[in-house]
């Protein structure tokens, strides 16, 4: 009976996992992730720099456009596992070591 249980959970969590996201893919992606991070981060860090003072307002608009952008981007670059999927890892976990 127990086996039963273990395969039941086991295929549970197979077909579950089979449909979470994990790694955001980007088509045409061709710089590692890390390098592209970096860069975002870089690009960011400048436009905090600037003096913006002399720009014109479309000027301004077009760079907070550019920072949300990068801020998304970089948002999408993770893991993410949802909360039922960390249930059902902790739960065959529990069953296979008990």
């Amino acid at each position: 009976m127990k086996i039963k249980t273990i395969f039941t959970a086991l295929a549970v969590a197979l077909m579950t996992a089979a449909a979470l996201p994990t790694f955001a893919n980007i088509p045409g992606e061709e710089v590692p992730k890390e390098i592209r991070a970096k860069q975002i981060e870089a690009r960011i860090f400048e436009i905090n720099r600037m003096d913006k003072s002399s720009l014109t307002q479309e000027q301004k608009q077009e760079l907070r456009k550019e920072v949300k952008s990068l801020k998304k981007e970089a948002k999408r670059r993770g893991i993410y596992l949802s909360v039922g999927a960390i249930i059902i890892i902790l739960l065959l976990l529990i069953l296979i070591l008990k």
